[in-house]
C-alpha cells in the first residue's frame, strides 16, 4: 500500500509552502487553487510564481483547479484558504467527505460576523464526526518552502488525527508537536495578527523597542483572558501557537499584519497599505471579531480595542496610543 494523498486547498504562500514540505516528505500532494490560470502555470512551470517564485515544487506535488479532482484523488485534507472563504469551501468539499476523512486546518482567524471558531464552523457543516486538526506555529511560508528550521503545535480532539499530521509535516527541519488544546492554538493563531498590527503601528510611529515589548507582554495576557475564558488553557498559549507565534508575527516584517501596522503607524491610508501588500491581512477582519467575541465574553481587551478603533471607526494612531497610556494603574495580573 503506498503512501496517502493529500490534497491542499489554498494555493496561497502558506498553502503552498505546506504543499513543498508535504511532497518533500515524500506523500503524494495536490495543490488545489480557485484560479484556473494560476493553477496551469504553477503546474506548467513548477512553482508558484505569485507567492513562492523562488522555491520549485518536488516532484511529488502536482497543482490543480478541478476541485473534484482533487478530492477524488485525495485520502486526506488540509485546508489553507482565507478565514473569510472557509465556510464556503466547506460546503463545496462536503458531499466527498465521510466520516473517515481526515481534515486539517492551517488558516489562522475566525468566521467574519459570527465570531466563531474554524473547528465550530467544519462542526457545522460536515457534522461532528469529522475532527478536524489545526495547524498553527510560528511560521513564515517562505522559510518553510525553503527547509528552515520551523517548529509548530497539531492539535486535534482526535489524538489519532493529531499525530497523522504531525507526522506527516515532521522532518529534520520542520517539528511538529502535539496537543488537545483546539480552542487555544486556533484563539493564539488569530489574536497574534492582531497584536502585530499594534506592534507594526508603534514601531511605524517609532515609539522604540521599550513600547514594542510592552505590546508583545500584555498583548500576550490579553490572549490569554479570552483564551481561558473560552476554554482554552493557560499554557497553550505560553507555547508556540501562543507566544511563539506572537513574538514572530510582532518582530519581524515578513508579517503582513506588521506591515500594515507599520504602514498606518508612519501616516499612510489603510486601504493603500493593504493594496501594497497584495495578500489577505488576517488581523484587519479578525480585530473585529476578536473585539466583539471579548465583549460578550465580558474579557477585558485595551490593545485590541484600540486596533479595532483604528481600522474600523477611523481613530487616528496617536488617539489609541493615548487611549493606552491613560488607562489607570493596576496589579500586573489583572
Amino acid at each position: 500500500m503506498g503512501q496517502p494523498t493529500i490534497a491542499v486547498l489554498g494555493a496561497g504562500s502558506w498553502g503552498t509552502a505546506l504543499a513543498i514540505l508535504l511532497a518533500r516528505n515524500g506523500l503524494p500532494t495536490l495543490l488545489w487553487a480557485r484560479d484556473a490560470a494560476q493553477a496551469a502555470a504553477m503546474q506548467a512551470e513548477r512553482r508558484n510564481a505569485r507567492y513562492l517564485p523562488n522555491h520549485p515544487f518536488p516532484a511529488g506535488l502536482r497543482a490543480t483547479a478541478d476541485l473534484e479532482e482533487a478530492l477524488a484523488a485525495a485520502d486526506d485534507l488540509l485546508l489553507a484558504v482565507p478565514s473569510h472563504s472557509a465556510r464556503a469551501t466547506l460546503q463545496a468539499i462536503a458531499p466527498q467527505v465521510t466520516a473517515t476523512t481526515r481534515l486539517a486546518w492551517a488558516t489562522k482567524g475566525l468566521e467574519q460576523g459570527s465570531r466563531k471558531l474554524l473547528h465550530q464552523v467544519t462542526a457545522e457543516e460536515l457534522g461532528s464526526d469529522i475532527a478536524p486538526a489545526v495547524i498553527s506555529g510560528p511560521t513564515f511560508a517562505r522559510e518553510v518552502a525553503a527547509g528552515l528550521p520551523t517548529a509548530v503545535t497539531v492539535a486535534c480532539r482526535d489524538a489519532g488525527v493529531g499525530r497523522y499530521f504531525a507526522a506527516c509535516l515532521h522532518d529534520t527541519t520542520f517539528r511538529a508537536y502535539t496537543s488537545d488544546d483546539v480552542v487555544g492554538v486556533e484563539l493564539g493563531g488569530a489574536i497574534k495578527n492582531v497584536l502585530a498590527i499594534a506592534a507594526g503601528i508603534a514601531d511605524g510611529m517609532g515609539l522604540g523597542a521599550n513600547t514594542r515589548a510592552a505590546l508583545i507582554t500584555r498583548g500576550l495576557a490579553e490572549m490569554m483572558r479570552l483564551g481561558v475564558a473560552l476554554g482554552g488553557r493557560q499554557e497553550t498559549f505560553m507555547g508556540l501557537a501562543g507566544l511563539g507565534d506572537l513574538v514572530l508575527t510582532c518582530t519581524d516584517d515578513q508579517s503582513r499584519n506588521r506591515r500594515l501596522g507599520l504602514a498606518l503607524g508612519r501616516g499612510s491610508d489603510q486601504q493603500q497599505a493593504r493594496q501594497e501588500i497584495r495578500q489577505v491581512v488576517e488581523g484587519v477582519q479578525t480585530a473585529a471579531e476578536v473585539w466583539a467575541l471579548a465583549g460578550a465574553m465580558g474579557v477585558e481587551m485595551p490593545i485590541t480595542e484600540q486596533v479595532w478603533r483604528v481600522l474600523h471607526q477611523g481613530q487616528p494612531v496617536q488617539a489609541a496610543v493615548q487611549a493606552l497610556l491613560a488607562r489607570e494603574q493596576k496589579d500586573e495580573r489583572a
